[in-house]
């Protein structure tokens, strides 16, 4: 009979001397554990479509895989199902159940951000959700990651420079015990590039590449893209020109004849001031001021 046993397959990595495995694990039912367990593992091949990787039958209430770089690789998600029969009579199997999809390889969190030209800064964390293997005595167990901008633009448009910009180039991924989803993080800010050009709502990416490393399984990695939509903002703008007519950001109109260097403007909230410095442009009729120089921070 084709029962449910509620065997509740879940899959976790595990470095297995010093490989990457991949762990399928379920509870026996009590009071009667099956003697026998039917896994199977399989890869998502195309959106919807699995392709079997492997097969055993086990007394164990566990099953491993490797992740060789050849019939699983990073950036697969694996499945494995469970049945369960009694020893002589295998046809009379357990309903097959699913674990959850595991995904193998890099991780960025949040997957897809959208920010404003605001200055502000927001925190991308990025992770490995297979443990980081040392390959020799020598060597740490790290993975470093080569981290790089590109804009999207507007379909319509050509790229132009990056509108985000990164706080660091590259982050190292330092081996740790797996933890939730987490086998090794880092972080990384992210800032909108405040442009002072009315170019509308922009898409950059950003992309991660392993830098050469031993390890076959990192080798030939490329992980997911992280797309960053950035929120044109409108910006402020002020004016000193000719003897010097002086236009504020608020719109107020004003003259300085003045002769001297002065403080045009300065934010109150990050380091930024323009200093003006006037001069006598006007001879002896008038008494004329012109900028001459500027000094900004």
């Amino acid at each position: 009979k084709l029962t449910s046993l509620a065997l509740q397959p879940v899959i976790t990595p595990e470095l297995v001397q010093g490989r990457v495995h991949l762990k399928c694990s379920y509870s026996p039912p009590s009071p009667e554990p099956p003697a026998q367990y039917r896994v199977l593992w399989s890869r998502l091949s195309s959106p919807g479509k699995r392709e079997q990787v492997h097969q055993e039958t086990t007394p164990q209430p566990f099953s491993y895989v490797e992740m060789d770089g050849a019939n699983l690789r990073l950036g697969d998600t694996v499945f494995c199902t469970v049945s369960a029969f009694r020893r002589g009579t295998p046809e009379e199997q357990s309903l097959p159940e699913d674990s959850k999809g595991f995904y193998a390889g890099i991780k960025f969190l949040p997957e897809s951000l959208e920010i404003a030209e605001d200055g502000k800064e927001h925190v991308l964390t990025v992770l490995s959700t297979v443990p980081i293997a040392c390959p020799g005595q020598d060597d740490s167990c790290k993975i470093t990651l080569q981290l790089s901008t590109e804009d999207l633009g507007k379909s319509s448009q050509v790229p132009g420079p990056p509108d985000i910009a990164l706080s660091a180039c590259q982050v190292d991924l330092l081996g740790e015990p797996c933890s939730g989803s987490s086998c090794a993080a880092a972080t990384v800010t992210v800032t909108a590039v405040t442009d002072f050009a009315q170019d509308g709502n922009r898409l950059s990416r950003i992309r991660a590449q392993p830098v050469t490393t031993g390890d076959l399984l990192w080798r030939a990695y490329t992980p997911r893209d992280v797309k960053v939509t950035v929120q044109d903002l409108p910006t402020g703008n002020c004016y000193s020109f000719t003897d010097p007519h002086i236009i504020t950001f608020d719109g107020w109109r004003y003259d300085s004849y003045k002769i001297g260097t002065f403080l045009l403007c300065r934010s109150e909230s990050r380091a930024f001031e323009v200093h003006i410095r006037q001069w006598d442009c006007g001879g002896h009729r008038s008494a004329t001021a012109c900028n001459c120089g500027v000094a900004a921070r």
